[in-house]
């Protein structure tokens, strides 16, 4: 097939699956953010860590004592490291999601992606401009 906006469609399955993928998107973004959660957590933890030891050798010992014991390595959620929040996230959220957007793509649309901003896309195309081009032909 080489028309990406899928004429053999009906509009209300087009919007649904239009939907279902800008939530993924939109997943995706909650998911990098969580990663970055993941990532200042432990950049924050080895800076506590410096901020330690330069206490210590200040002369602050006491506060340098409370801070190692209370804050280094502490647990940013109850009883769970931040890697594991990532990690059940993917498995229990993530995964999920991809699963059944790509079932709603095989099931709908034979797999095609994108389908409604093809649709988009081919509404404000201007017919025979060299940078309107539909772009490349679907596999198949």
């Amino acid at each position: 097939m080489t028309d990406r906006s899928r004429p053999d469609l009906d509009d209300t399955t087009v919007e649904g699956l239009g939907k279902l993928s800008e939530a993924l998107e939109t997943i995706e973004q909650a998911r990098g953010q969580l990663y970055g959660f993941h990532q200042h957590s432990g950049k924050a933890d080895r800076l506590v860590q410096e901020a330690v030891e330069l206490l210590r050798d200040a002369g602050h010992t006491q506060l340098a004592d409370d801070l190692d014991r209370d804050l280094v390595g502490r647990n940013v959620i109850a009883d769970r490291w931040t890697f594991q929040v990532v990690e059940d996230y993917d498995e229990n959220y993530w995964s999920v999601f991809r699963a059944f957007d790509e079932r709603a793509r095989a099931e709908l649309s034979s797999g095609d992606r994108h389908v409604l901003e093809a649709r988009m896309k081919q509404r404000g195309r201007t017919p025979g401009h060299p940078a309107h081009e539909a772009g490349p032909a679907l596999d198949g």
